[in-house]
């Protein structure tokens, strides 16, 4: 596993999620209440970008069903997604951020 540079920690603001790619894999980089968290950028439920759902501390929604993710664990908080979306270890240095996929 290596961690991969993704952005720079003013490419996202606070409450905002930001789609990159990392190994070909589509992920949802999101900053929220002073922390980081990346999952897959794809909705379990619609196979759409969570990247543009909306964040609400730690849940991600998506924005085609409202579908929403714990950002910790990837899980589902509720329907109609029932299947949770993986996670990814985030790490900030100076003002890079990077994710880690095995």
């Amino acid at each position: 596993m290596s961690a991969h540079p993704v952005c720079s920690v003013t490419d996202i603001p606070p409450g905002t999620a930001h789609r990159v790619e990392v190994e070909g894999l589509p992920i949802a980089v999101v900053n929220t209440e002073g922390q980081w968290f990346a999952v897959s950028d794809i909705c379990s439920h619609a196979d759409v970008s969570l990247a543009e759902g909306e964040v609400d501390g730690c849940t991600l929604e998506c924005w085609l069903h409202g579908s929403r993710f714990d950002l910790r664990t990837g899980q589902p908080s509720g329907p109609p997604a029932t299947t949770p979306v993986p996670t990814y270890p985030v790490h900030v240095e100076g003002d890079a951020v990077f994710v880690t996929v095995a």
